[in-house]
């Protein structure tokens, strides 16, 4: 906590690998809000022009419920920097050929739909690994400030942005905006290329993309911690987005006024976020995440009402920045959160989930908001909106934020290999893991928790199922077993980083209850069998509940349950 009270806002900045990356990726934030304006404007003209106006935005944000969990596997699985990299290499064609396209009055509303759509798709890529390479930036303890003005930088980009792109519209055209946008990416992917990492990546195998996919999904599923940080999101941004949904309406509507009081608005928004990202760092030292959170939620829920019960542009106004300031310390404390809570071999996948979570709970909230304004109107919406915020602001008393510092979320570096006479085929599987523990009658409940902790750890860190069993005959000898798809994703669990040091303590507590520990490894018989798709099943499933595998959730906190495997 010492560290923390130390760290200010701007602390990140000081380090200039992530100060010239911040700047290079404010420039492309920029160039992607002019980008849109642009693009909105080449529509304004045709037929039908509010649905395709509005179908920019559509093929900008939809890539990421897409392609964001993709995009996750791809950035635990390659060398982040050389994926930002090529990914910005690709922007800067597609805004290249958008440019030309523009130039020489060829683009028509399908391409121009076509290519924003791959220019969202190549921004969906862009997210996960780049919040991913934060932690390689700067130190654990500046994280917090560094996603507080990852939050600045899309304000002062939503600000700037429309404004330039504007000016340059009406002056040079579109074709100029267009290029600029493509020259952001050029400046971004230059930035990274002189960057130079401190350390290299591990260097075995990565894993196939399906099995992936499905670690990634696992480890969410059966993470307490971080599934309790994504319903935070959730329950926040549900009844917060009525606000983003609705302000053009109380702008026209409600006030009575035009795009310029419309504009007053949103910089009255930006302004308060840009506020509550300078202010997170030293709220944060002061103030536990739990308690941070639900005056956050207090305040927007406060301003929620205001808006619907105020009628004067200069009001709303002045109540709109405590909601923008709200809204970024939430989102930005929990964005750290996430980041500091995940291992490394998932952070990518782990906070493509977030975006998931994020632009779906948004989009699904303004369409939600938008047909309830139908029925009751803007008032009564605003304070229904604004009573799901303060009783989610209640919540937080009864299922607090974990505290994270409790929690030793460094690698463990002493994670015992495993060694067998024979030579397993890695695509082999599925893996049976038994391990027997002979526990005396006195130590038997505080093994039970030990073990209890333990099964989270192996169901998010590869096995397909996980068991407990006690032998009839012998009393005191309990047998853990736990499958995994293939020998190869055994491996990874003792080889690929994805064990703490609190794993290593919880696994270690229950072994020393234990009079005498054995750990044996039950391989398929028939490997020739197995290649060929015999006996295999959907990853060996069937047999696996015919046993009477436990596959539920885990029924513990992530403080010490990401266990290390022992000898297993």
């Amino acid at each position: 906590m010492s560290n923390e009270r130390q760290v200010q806002a701007w602390a990140p900045l000081r380090i200039s690998a992530y100060r010239n990356l911040w700047l290079a990726l404010l420039a492309a934030n920029i160039g992607t809000w002019m980008q849109t304006v642009g693009a909105q404007w080449l529509l304004i003209n045709q037929a039908n022009a509010a649905t395709l106006v509005a179908a920019v935005q559509t093929a900008s944000m939809l890539p990421i419920l897409l392609f964001a969990l993709p995009a996750g596997v791809l950035a635990d699985a390659f060398d982040r920097r050389h994926l930002l990299i090529a990914v910005q290499g690709s922007l800067a064609v597609v805004g290249l050929v958008m440019t030309v396209l523009t130039a020489t009055d060829r683009m028509g509303p399908v391409l121009l739909l076509t290519l924003t759509f791959a220019l969202g798709t190549g921004q969906a890529l862009t997210l996960p690994a780049w919040a991913a390479v934060i932690p390689q930036l700067v130190p654990r303890e500046q994280i917090r400030s560094a996603s507080a003005l990852g939050a600045i930088s899309v304000n002062v980009a939503r600000a700037i942005g429309p404004a330039v792109a504007g000016v340059l519209v009406a002056e040079a055209g579109v074709a100029v905006v267009f290029g600029l946008n493509a020259a952001t990416f050029v400046l971004f992917a230059g930035t990274l290329l002189r960057w130079r990492p401190g350390h290299a990546r591990p260097t075995e195998t990565p894993e196939r993309f399906t099995a992936a996919l499905r670690a990634g999904a696992r480890y969410a599923r059966h993470s307490p911690t971080l599934r309790r940080m994504l319903t935070r999101i959730v329950v926040f941004i549900l009844p917060g987005s009525a606000l983003w949904a609705l302000l053009p309406l109380v702008a026209s509507e409600k006030l009575g006024t035009d795009s310029n009081g419309y504009g007053l608005l949103l910089a009255s928004l930006g302004i308060g976020a840009i506020a509550g990202g300078i202010a997170l760092p030293r709220l944060r030292a002061r103030i536990s995440a739990s308690k941070l959170l639900a005056l956050a939620g207090l305040v927007f829920g406060l301003v929620l009402i205001d808006v619907a019960t105020l009628n004067n542009l200069v009001a709303v106004t002045i109540t709109l920045a405590p909601a923008g300031a709200a809204w970024v310390i939430v989102l930005a404390n929990l964005n750290a959160e996430i980041q500091l809570f995940l291992p490394n071999w998932v952070r990518g996948r782990g906070l493509a989930v977030y975006q998931v979570v994020f632009a779906g709970g948004q989009a699904l909230g303004a369409l939600a908001w938008g047909a309830v304004a139908q029925v009751v109107g803007l008032k009564w919406t605003f304070v229904l909106a604004a009573l799901v915020m303060l009783l989610d602001a209640a919540t937080l008393g009864r299922w607090p934020m974990p505290d994270l510092r409790e929690m030793d979320r460094e690698p463990a570096g002493n994670v015992p290999d495993v060694s067998l006479p024979v030579r397993p085929n890695p695509q082999v599987g599925p893996v049976l893991v038994v391990r027997e523990y002979t526990i005396p009658p006195e130590r038997e409940e505080e093994f039970r928790e030990a073990i209890r902790l333990t099964r989270g750890t192996r169901l998010r860190t590869g096995a397909l199922k996980w068991g407990l069993y006690r032998i009839g005959e012998e009393p005191q000898r309990f047998v853990e077993i736990f499958s995994v798809a293939t020998w190869e994703e055994h491996l990874r669990q003792h080889r690929g980083g994805r064990f703490t040091r609190a794993d290593m303590t919880s696994d270690e507590r229950a072994q020393t209850l234990s009079v005498q520990t054995t750990t044996r490894h039950l391989l398929p018989a028939m490997p020739e069998a197995i290649e060929q798709g015999i006996g295999m099943g959907d990853n060996g499933r069937d047999r696996e509940d015919a046993a009477g595998f436990d596959t539920g959730a885990p029924a513990s906190p992530d403080g010490g349950d990401e266990t290390v495997t022992r000898g297993a």
